[in-house]
């Protein structure tokens, strides 16, 4: 992974310009590419504020992993998750017990998680955390 910069209280600035976050929710950081209008991929409008952000539209973070806030998984789960992907690829381990969503907008330097996030945070809004504590707790 490329180095982040810090680039304000809470945010993080990749090598290839996209803005990172850290994520109280998931535990982790999420990033977006941001202002960049005719390259691929998804792209979301930000104020330029790097100590008070604004995302817009919404960001939808999925991936999958061990169920339950655990780390990993058992050996169990192992066989269980490549059972369900062998059978019906990533969008059915999104939608089984291994999906994980965080959903939320980003607005004046907080962020709104929506009721489909999986994590303990859904339906709360907080301030975003700092950037360089998170990322060196990581």
């Amino acid at each position: 992974m490329s180095k982040i910069k810090s680039i304000g209280r809470c945010l993080g600035e990749g090598a290839d310009g996209s803005i990172w976050f850290f994520c109280d929710g998931c535990g982790g950081p999420h990033s977006i590419k941001v202002n960049s209008p005719g390259t691929p991929g998804p792209n979301w409008c930000y104020n330029g504020n790097p100590d008070t952000p604004t995302f817009t539209p919404s960001v939808l973070a999925r991936t999958t992993g061990a169920p339950d806030g655990r780390s990993v998984m058992t050996d169990e789960e192992v066989l269980e998750y490549d059972a369900i992907y062998k059978s019906g690829g990533r969008d059915a381990v999104f939608a089984s017990r291994f999906g994980k969503v965080c959903h939320s907008f980003v607005t004046d330097g907080r962020i709104q998680y929506l009721g489909d996030c999986t994590h303990a945070l859904a339906g709360q809004t907080v301030v975003l955390p700092n950037w360089e504590e998170s990322w060196a707790k990581w």
